[in-house]
Parts: structure tokens; sequence; C-alpha cells
């Protein structure tokens, strides 16, 4: 694994993505940073960081997926590294908010935004970007957010953490290889809210209640109706009111 540290860019995930268009690189190749001025979300959503205080990293996945259809694979990669790994750090009641937020309990305490290039030979490329609430203490303004430092009363070492997320990536990936089923079951277990009663938001602005009962192939929530129905959403369409 090569490791570029930082100590401030724009975004680790442009950074990263201009390296890799411009040489060849080692596969988990990472990049991390202490401070990043427009780190971004899901949707175009800023993500916000105290300087020096989270984990702010990119990571290159390069032979893992070869079909545009198999993207969501990464997301259930990655997620589960950092599951596994905060688990490690005995963090509390930890689940995977569709399709890749990192929560402790009702709290975000991480986002994961993974952009895929597929290149002209076809192999498919992805920057995976990570950004993990660790050591701040002030979420003023963010009632949903939160930290490790908050929930455990406790300081963390976030280069120990970074390796564990990387170190359990490779496994995975490679357990994927043998038997994917045993993540996606995994990824499954793990999501948030999956089996609770829960109120939603359409793309139409009309509230409905539902029951998360898993995810699609290609990475759709599926939503258990009061009619029986288990229809597939995307990403634009619902929102979980929580």
């Amino acid at each position: 694994m090569q490791l570029i540290k930082l100590d401030a860019i724009d975004s680790t995930n442009e950074f990263l993505k201009g390296l890799s268009s411009n040489q060849i690189l080692e596969n988990f190749t990472v990049v991390t940073a202490e401070n990043q001025t427009k780190g971004k979300g899901q949707m175009g959503a800023i993500w916000n960081s105290e300087p020096s205080k989270n984990l702010i990293m990119s990571v290159l996945i390069t032979d893992f997926v070869t079909d545009i259809n198999q993207i969501f694979n990464v997301n259930i990669a990655i997620s589960l590294s950092v599951i596994k790994t905060l688990e490690d750090f005995d963090i509390p009641e930890l689940s995977i908010k569709w399709p890749n937020d990192i929560m402790s309990y009702n709290k975000k305490i991480g986002g994961i935004l993974i952009e895929n290039s597929i290149k002209s030979d076809g192999t498919i490329n992805s920057i995976v970007g990570l950004g993990l609430n660790i050591n701040q203490m002030n979420f003023e303004n963010l009632p949903k957010a939160s930290s490790l430092a908050v929930i455990c009363n406790t300081t963390f070492d976030k280069e120990k953490i970074l390796l564990k997320i990387i170190e359990k990536l490779e496994k995975n990936i490679q357990i994927w290889n043998q038997n994917s089923d045993l993540l996606w079951s995994e990824y499954t277990n793990k999501l948030f809210k999956k089996g609770i009663p829960m109120p939603f938001s359409g793309g139409n602005e009309q509230n409905f209640m539902g029951i998360i009962q898993g995810v699609s192939s290609i990475g759709k929530l599926q939503i258990l109706l009061e009619d029986d129905s288990v229809p597939e959403f995307d990403i634009k369409e619902i929102q979980m009111l929580y």
C-alpha cells in the first residue's frame, strides 16, 4: 500500500483522480489530508471537518469490478471494512445507512463517496473517499452527526484506524472472489433501521411508511410498503426521515 499524506487539499478524491490519470498507481494507493477545503458527499453535499481531528482519505481500487452492473460491490466492500474496523475499536451500535453512511446509534459518524471511471480497455477504477469523524468534539448545527471521541469519551489514533480499514478492505476483496454472498448478507444485516417501520419522503414530496428489506444487485433500496409491494428506489428518489 502506498500512502500519500497531505497537510491540506481541496479534495483527496480529486487529487487521487488526477494522480491516477497521469501515472500507473499501485492498487490500494491511499491519499490522506489533515484538512480538506472542498470535501463532498453524496449528491453534492458538503463534507465539513475540523482540521487534523478526523480521518480524511481516498483509496484507489483497481481490478475488482469488471462490469458496470457490479459497481455497488465497491460500496459493500468499503462499508463493511469500515464497520469491521470500528468494531475492533469497540465502537457501539454500528450500522450502514443506505447506501454508505456509517452510523453509531442514530448518529452519522462517517460518509463514503465512490467515483468510478471506465478505462479505454473496459477496466473500471474506483476512487473511494471516506470521511470519518474521529476526534472532533463540536458538532454545532449538525444534530445528526457525532464522532468516535464523543460516543466513547476518549481519543483515537487516526493512522491505526486508517491502516486497519485498508487491511480489512484488501481482505474483503479477497473474500468477495470466493464468497460474495457472505458479504452481501453481512451488508444487508448491517442496514440502518432494517426491518423497522420508518417514514420516508419520496421524490414527489409525499411521505409514506415502509420497512427496509434489503438492497438490489445494482444497489437500489428495497422497501416493503403497506400494500405488500416491494419497490426499489434509487438514492435520488427517497429519503429516510429519522
